[in-house]
């Protein structure tokens, strides 16, 4: 096969040797632009996984790499005049010139035409060649030619950063660097990648950049500065570019390249020409080696070169997805990092090592169990006040919110069940909350009980406005308190324009059949062509709902509820006050965020005045009508969740969508959680983590990097009303409490965990 590989970069030259080792009567030439010592940055970055990927795809050039390697284990973080260091992270680093000369030796072994020097105009350039590799970088000209087949996505990034080099050491970790400035912070990625030189990468917002005057500076002038900043951690040496191979300026901005096709004919993208990651998980490199690896392996596996380029972006897109997904987390940490500058540094450090979610909380503990244990017992000091010998999980900590403490983290959310008669809790619900009461959670919360017959949802949701109601609830509240640690809440909500439908396992949503009652709602906004119009509510209708909302308060502190939550998401009434989707009033109800607050906030004054002092209470919001500019954003949820915490809410409980037939969710793990962490970091209130949270590693690495402080988990507790046992079992935490009954159960279960994972399934 006749082979151009246009770019001489990683993917290019790993490229031309893996097609020569698996070959060698191949005729490959590889085009670069460049001289051969000419190179962009300076060290890169390679992870154990794919140092082993290249030693079983060429041990020579595996060695060569390995020789020039500068390893380290630690991760320093250098925040507010401390260093906190972890282990046991496996990086090691290898100047990009190197890493260069390296693969171009090993191209010239296996007899790979290298032309430097050389523009690439196009493909055209190389009709006579079976097989043209376009690796022609972030810019590829190639994919520029044909963007109408390639069709690449380019978002830019909000960052600014330059690459940079120094003679300073270190060696003895990955060290990031966070200094303060008066006009915002700046942090360095620094590394070593060979006896001499390390990376120093300098980032900031654009805002802090052009307040610093980076904006206004040339290259001396901007490497002058950046020495200043980082004085005390230089030691003396100075900071280098190699800017003079750049066009335009040496700061830049990311752009994460994804293309919706990889090939085109005989052409095939590969390296950033095809996808990028951003530097801060160092896996461009990654990419661009395995993904030369994966191409030669399909092009001598597959019967044709369309089968082949086939295969070849089936199986590397889903890696890619994988990667630009954990880059996208780890991209807008450090864009957003001022939003957690007010953290402890161990909480901080916590919080950047798991930024991009690949790194959870057992996988620290394997990395570094003991910084991991020290952490934990900084987390929990916090939360007791106490400095324990043996710290718990995370999840398993204490909360206080006035004068409740919840004995921990676990949160059974509210769950509609559709099991009422009249408004009336009755056996079943008897059992499904005292069975996850008994099963570990922390707090127990009701499913939206309405204040209300006219505020139901369904005929079967559960109401608070009859003494028979009252009384069917103390029962639950009295058994909870009776047999448990667990403390029990209650979620007060009126359905609003989303109210007498049909039951959830009919069909969600409609109109009932027959027997439908009349809605109210902010404006007469329907919740969709199928479901009845609302009538806009008068002020005497707002004093009615109000005075329902506070009786149904008196009647929850009767029956003994530890928490209150009043529901102000998914669309119900109050939510739909505070969307602009359904809030089409003109009067002081409606118009601005604050306007279609007025309401909301009346009646949580109104309850909080009759609701015990010494007892929370919460309120859930959509942080996201999840359809764009036109509805509630996360900008607008930190906003309401500031005024909510100035009207003395305790916690928020942070959800998202259900407002809009025409929302649009991006589902995925713990989907919801960063929408939490925006409100409890900026809005600077407790709140609760919702969404997809299922494992128990899940709640530990959300409360231990300070996203939340409750994690609530609905399907997980319908699965298994005793999650929060088996957690503790799975986590090998033995204080976890058990009832009385069940401790013969608790000690096999224990001791079937001590023998390993095919005890606990019966796969002996």
């Amino acid at each position: 096969m006749k082979v151009a590989c246009l770019g001489g970069g990683p993917a290019g030259l790993y490229f031309a040797i893996s097609m020569k080792r698996r070959d060698p009567s191949h005729e490959i030439v590889v085009v670069e632009r460049n001289r051969p010592y000419d190179t962009f940055g300076w060290g890169v970055v390679l992870s154990d996984e794919t140092l082993g990927h290249l030693e079983k795809n060429d041990p020579r050039s595996a060695e060569m790499i390995r020789e020039a390697f500068a390893y380290w284990d630690d991760i320093a973080v250098h925040y507010r005049g401390q260093v906190v260091r972890s282990g046991g992270h496996g990086f090691c680093g290898i100047g990009r010139k190197k890493l260069l000369n390296v693969l171009q030796d090993r191209c010239t072994e296996l007899g790979v035409e290298l032309r430097f020097e050389t523009e690439i105009n196009g493909a055209e350039d190389f009709a006579g060649y079976d097989l043209v590799v376009a690796c022609d970088g972030i810019n590829s000209k190639i994919r520029s030619q044909h963007a109408d087949v390639f069709r690449p996505d380019i978002e830019q990034r909000a960052n600014k950063y330059i690459w940079l080099g120094t003679h300073q050491k270190f060696d003895d970790a990955f060290s990031f660097i966070f200094e303060e400035t008066e006009h915002g912070w700046v942090w360095v990625h620094a590394y070593q990648f060979d006896p001499e030189t390390a990376t120093f990468i300098v980032e900031c917002s654009e805002a802090t950049w052009r307040g610093l005057g980076f904006d206004r500076m040339d290259g001396p002038q901007t490497i002058a500065a950046c020495e200043k900043l980082f004085a005390k951690y230089l030691g003396g040496h100075s900071l280098m570019s190699n800017a003079r191979h750049l066009r335009g300026s040496a700061w830049l901005n990311f752009q994460r390249v994804l293309c919706e096709k990889w090939s085109h004919g005989n052409v095939v993208l590969m390296g950033d020409a095809a996808a990028t990651a951003h530097f801060s998980i160092g896996s461009g490199s990654k990419l661009a080696v395995e993904s030369a690896i994966a191409l030669a392996e399909y092009l001598h596996s597959e019967p044709t070169l369309q089968a082949a380029f086939d295969r070849y972006e089936a199986d590397r897109r889903v890696e890619v997805l994988k990667l630009q997904s954990a880059a996208r987390n780890s991209t807008e940490w450090f864009e957003d990092v001022e939003r957690y500058l007010h953290l402890d540094p161990v909480q901080f450090t916590y919080s950047l090592l798991t930024r991009s979610q690949r790194v959870s909380h057992e996988n620290l503990r394997l990395r570094d169990a003991a910084w991991l244990d020290g952490a934990e017992k900084w987390f929990e000091q916090q939360a007791t006040g106490t400095a324990p010998a043996t710290a718990r999980p995370p999840m398993f900590t204490p909360l206080t919110l006035r004068g409740v403490t919840l004995p921990n983290r676990i949160v059974v959310s509210p769950m509609a069940q559709y099991s009422a008669t009249d408004g009336l809790p009755g056996d079943w619900h008897f059992v499904h909350y005292t069975s996850r009461a008994l099963g570990g959670a922390g707090l127990v919360t009701t499913e939206m009980t309405c204040i209300s017959a006219d505020a139901r949802i369904t005929p079967g949701c559960t109401g608070l406005y009859t003494d028979a109601q009252e009384a069917g609830w103390k029962r639950i509240v009295d058994f909870i308190h009776a047999e448990t640690p667990a403390k029990a809440a209650i979620q007060l909500g009126h359905a609003g324009p989303k109210g007498s439908t049909q039951l959830g396992w009919e069909t969600m949503d409609a109109p009932l059949a027959e027997g439908n009652w009349g809605l109210i709602a902010p404006s007469a906004v329907a919740w969709s062509d199928g479901n009845q119009t609302p009538r806009a509510m008068t002020r005497a209708d707002m004093d009615r709902v109000r005075d329902d909302f506070v009786a149904a308060a008196r009647r929850a502190a009767r029956a003994g509820f530890d928490v209150l939550e009043l529901h102000y998401a998914h669309g119900y009434l109050m939510s739909a006050f505070i969307t602009p989707l359904t809030n089409r009033r003109d009067d002081e109800y409606g118009g601005s965020l604050e306007n279609r607050m007025r309401f909301p906030l009346e009646v949580f004054h109104a309850v909080r005045a009759v609701w015990p002092d010494d007892r929370p209470i919460s309120v859930r919001i959509s942080a996201s009508d999840w359809v764009g500019d036109d509805g509630i954003q996360p900008e607008d949820a930190v906003a309401v969740a500031a005024m909510l915490k100035e009207a003395g809410v305790d916690i928020v409980d942070v959800s998202a969508g259900q407002t809009s037939i025409k929302a649009r969710p991006v589902y995925g793990r713990m989907f919801q959680t960063p929408f939490a962490d925006r409100v409890r970091n900026e809005a600077q209130v407790a709140t609760m983590a919702v969404g997809n949270i299922f494992e128990p590693d899940h709640l530990n690495s959300i409360l231990m990097a300070g996203r939340a402080d409750l994690c609530c988990l609905a399907r997980p507790h319908l699965a298994d009303p005793y999650w929060g046992l088996h957690a503790a079992v799975k986590l090998g935490y033995e204080a976890m409490p058990w009832p009385r009954q069940y401790r013969a159960g608790r000690d096999q279960a224990y001791r079937l965990a001590a023998r390993g994972p095919e005890q606990m399934t019966g796969k002996v």
